[in-house]
């Protein structure tokens, strides 16, 4: 089934990232991916996204829905047909919207988790929390704008970090099937991103010392975009078998 080409703003994303002892990350990883290095770590974190005006390409934004979103991430690399590929790879995502919950997987790729989300924010504060229904997946930030990343990062300057992020537009979720993942690509008409000064963040999956040991896993940055006006698009399903592409059902060119 060829998914139609979704389009929007993000009104408001944050993205709150730790770096993670490679080998560690390595585990909890599926196949076909393994951790994206960058400075001999690997990167993980959690998005916490509002779209405005989502919709078909095809309707007029006036039609659009609204909804604050979640997800887990860790950057990843994979091989596929003979070359290294990079992207990001989402074990979870939640979201507030029942629709997106419904349709995920179906509509659009990527099976959501309904949640409940708690929101505080002014044009420089930022206080964003979810709590899953199921009891699974509990997280939340606050901080607010600042014009530096934090000197313990690993990135020497916001745009280095920039580039790094806007390479992970590439995502596949996790599906039912553990060895079939949904594709979906971030398209922005404008890449534009700035530092967040985080003061408190939680996350039930990386504060789980039985999975991430003391020590294996840091804070690194945090950063904040708004007003980006972006498509969706569906990829092709990709599968462990990945020198076997015919396995996987196209679910969009």
């Amino acid at each position: 089934m060829k998914l139609p080409v979704i389009r929007g703003i993000i009104d408001r994303r944050i993205l709150v990232n730790y770096r993670v002892d490679p080998d560690v990350l390595a585990t909890l990883l599926p196949a076909p991916f393994r951790p994206k290095i960058v400075h001999g770590v690997g990167m993980v974190g959690i998005c916490l996204i509002r779209l405005k005006n989502i919709r078909p390409a095809f309707l007029p934004s006036w039609l659009g829905i609204s909804s604050e979103n979640a997800a887990h991430r860790s950057a990843v690399e994979w091989d596929e047909q003979g070359a290294v590929r990079e992207g990001v790879y989402v074990r979870r995502r939640d979201t507030n919207s029942w629709l997106n919950t419904l349709a995920g997987g179906r509509l659009f790729p990527g099976i959501h988790h309904h949640g409940r989300f708690t929101v505080k924010e002014s044009a420089d504060r930022f206080e964003v929390a979810m709590r899953s229904d199921d009891g699974d997946t509990d997280m939340a930030v606050c901080g607010h704008r600042t014009d530096r990343l934090p000197a313990s990062s690993i990135f020497r300057t916001l745009a280095d970090a920039s580039e790094f992020f806007q390479a992970g537009s590439l995502g596949y979720s996790a599906t039912p099937d553990p060895e079939r993942f949904q594709g979906l690509e971030l398209r922005c008409q404008e890449w534009r991103v700035e530092p967040l000064q985080v003061e408190e963040v939680r996350s039930s999956f990386f504060d789980n010392a039985a999975l991430f040991p003391k020590g294996s896993i840091e804070f690194d940055c945090a950063l904040l975009m708004r007003g980006i006006a972006h498509e969706w698009h569906g990829k092709a399903d990709l599968c462990c078998a990945a020198a076997e592409p015919s396995r996987c059902a196209t679910t969009a060119a």
